[in-house]
Parts: structure tokens; sequence; C-alpha cells
């Protein structure tokens, strides 16, 4: 039984949702066992060859509508792909990004010729995508972008670096955030549609060597006057990007609290495992008044976290989860994940420090949670201008 028992929420207890995500946790154990996972580690990315059986298997673009080839479910799709890819330790493999950040773009915003063009592909895996938001002087403050994509006869000419890009040595499509107008700040940012293969100018830089997330791949991304048509403006309109941004974060940053609190959940499970059967003075740690007060906390306030995160799925489902929610969502939580790992880790004493353990990897993995989609410092900032 999970540390955290709270029983799932009314709108994921279809016969259809349980059918999906059975197939779906077929789908991991039988393509990604570990000895799988483990090479991605050790190669720093996953093969390109995953990405198509996951589409063949119907993991990708599960809330796209079928009219563009996708399978016309919803966000509760889309979090069963998420939910049993942390249930399988699958690790590396970007679909939360692919489904839930950048997909809806296209869905939301893109012409329908753009949506013709694209999501069949993206939804086969085909095409891997990935965003090319934060640049080396600008991370959470997307208004002081430098790169450009300046009117060159029926296209753009795109010129500029972005660095930090999950998916980046993978991807052969890229939302890339540009100013089309330099001049107008905010108002002049807008979306573009790169497809990499044959774009000339266009250059990956060395995947990035982090302390975490060894499977996902991490990229510096260069743009030296890359042609871009006018028809891969994303919507078709100039200076609509900033606000393409901002309609798409909150989902995003509940997705980042998703991936906590089930972060959190693993966590608690495989230390109470641990602690109930690893013996120290003649009994197992979880006899100590110390482990159970500790792990008592961890829960109660694990629990708490896995409610207000049901919430809030609940919010985006009826199209009412708004900035500051989300924002509490993914501070809170992602914050919570923190000292939840750490404290865990503590437990288990020296072999806490081991990569064979799991906690080990997961303290590495988690501290990221904290920065991007926006780092904490900012959430607090958003929280408080609804206050």
């Amino acid at each position: 039984m999970p540390v955290i028992d709270v029983p799932p929420p009314a709108f994921m207890e279809e016969e259809e949702i349980a059918i999906f995500a059975d197939a779906v946790g077929k789908f991991y154990a039988q393509h990604a066992p570990q000895k799988r996972v483990e090479k991605w580690r050790e190669d720093g990315m996953v093969e390109r060859d995953f990405w198509r059986e996951a589409g063949a298997a119907g993991l990708l673009g599960v809330s796209v509508p079928t009219e563009y080839g996708g399978h016309g479910g919803d966000f509760r799709h889309d979090m069963v792909v998420i939910d049993q890819q942390g249930k399988h330790d699958v690790d590396g493999f970007g679909a939360s990004l692919h489904n839930t950040i950048i997909l809806p773009y296209l869905v939301r915003h893109g012409t329908e010729e753009q949506k013709l063009k694209y999501l069949p592909r993206l939804v086969s895996g085909d095409l891997v995508s990935a965003i090319a938001m934060s640049e080396p002087d600008a991370g959470s403050d997307l208004q002081s972008i430098k790169t450009t994509a300046l009117k060159d006869g029926n296209g753009y000419r795109l010129n500029g670096s972005k660095t930090w890009i999950s998916n980046g040595q993978l991807a052969d499509f890229i939302i890339v955030v540009a100013k089309t107008d330099p001049a107008e700040g905010a108002k002049g940012i807008s979306l573009l549609l790169l497809e990499t293969d044959g774009a000339e100018g266009f250059a990956r830089g060395k995947k990035l060597d982090k302390i975490g997330l060894d499977a996902q791949d991490t990229s510096e991304l260069f743009f030296d006057n890359v042609f871009i048509p006018a028809d891969n403006l994303l919507g078709g309109v100039e200076g609509r990007g900033f606000y393409q941004l901002m309609g798409e974060l909150p989902q995003e940053r509940l997705v980042i609290a998703m991936n906590a609190i089930a972060g959190i959940e693993k966590a608690l499970d495989v230390t109470v495992e641990y602690v109930k059967n690893r013996k120290a003075f003649g009994k197992t740690i979880w006899d100590f008044q110390n482990t159970q007060f500790v792990l008592a906390d961890l829960k109660a306030r694990g629990t708490a976290a896995r409610v207000f995160v049901n919430d809030c799925i609940a919010k985006l489902l009826e199209g009412k989860l708004d900035v500051s929610t989300a924002s509490m969502a993914k501070y809170w939580v992602t914050e919570l994940q923190s000292e939840v790992v750490d404290k865990c880790l503590q437990f288990h004493g020296g072999a806490g420090y081991i990569n064979d353990y799991a906690i080990a990897r997961m303290y590495r993995d988690t501290r990221i949670a904290r920065i991007y989609g926006g780092s904490n410092e900012i959430m607090k900032m958003l929280i408080a201008r609804g206050m």
C-alpha cells in the first residue's frame, strides 16, 4: 500500500481511463525495461526509435483532436502517460514536454495549415519536439531575450542562441521564441516553427553535462541567419508570442507540480520500505521514534500536496486554473519535494549517497524542479500579484 493513499479523484475513475492506464503501463513495462533505461542514462538521451514506438502505441498526442491525427482525449489521458512513466521509472522520455507543453501551442494557437502539417507527425513520433525559450542572459525574464526573427522577403531570418533546451539533441521540430520587432519589448515577441532537417545556419551545441536527469538530453542551440517561411509564424500574426506563452504557462507549471508530487510519493514509498528492513542497534530504523515522527510529518504534508494538486487538475479540466494557483502549486510542491527527498536520503545513511539506490538519483533529479518552468522566486512574485 502506498504511503500517501489519497483515493483517485472522481474525474479519473472512468473505465476508459483505467483501461488506457493499463495499456500505457504495459507499454512501459515491455518497451522500457530498466536495462534499456539504464542505457539511456549512460548515453544521456533516449534513442529515437523509442519515440516512434511510443507514437505507434498511442502515447503521443493523446489529447490532440482526431482530425489532426491525435487520439481525441483530454488532459486526463496526458496525466496517465505521465503517471505511468513515473511508476515504471522511465527516465528521460520527454512525454510531458511533448504532450502537455509543446503540442498545445499548435492545437490552441496554430493556423489550420500548421495543425494539418505538423500535428500528425508529432503524434506519430516522426517529429520530436522542443521549445526554445531560455537564453544565457534571459532565463525566466522572457522579455529580455535577444534572439531575433526579422522580415526577409516571404519569411524571417532567425539569429541568436538558446540554452538549457530539453530534447535539444533529438528534436527536429522546435518552437523558437524570438523578437520580430525588437523595439516593442514583449509586444514584439513571436513564436516560430522550425524544422531542423536541412535548415541552413541551424546548429546544436554540446549536450550539457547536468548534475541530474541523466537520461534527458539538454542542449544549446544556435541560429545563424536561419530562414523561417512566413507560414511558420505560429498563428500567422506577429507580436502574439508573449500572449501565447503566458496562456500556456499555468498548465506547464501544474505539470511540474504533478511530477513533484509523484516524486514525493515515490521517495516516501522506497524509504518506508528501506527503514522497515534496515537494522541498526538491534532494531529496525523504523522502530526509532525520530524515524516515525519525521516520516509522519512528511506523509501529512505530502497528503495535503496531493489533494491540492488534484484540485488544481480539476480546475484545469474546467478551464478555471489561474496563474496564481498554478504558481502556488509549482512553488510549494517542488519545495516540499526537495525537503522530502533530502530527509528520505538521510534515512538511507551512506547508501543514500550511492547512485545504485533510487533515492540518490531522486536527490540529483529533484533540484531542477525549483528552477525550470520559472524559478520559485518568480512564482512568489506571481502569487503576490494576485493578493
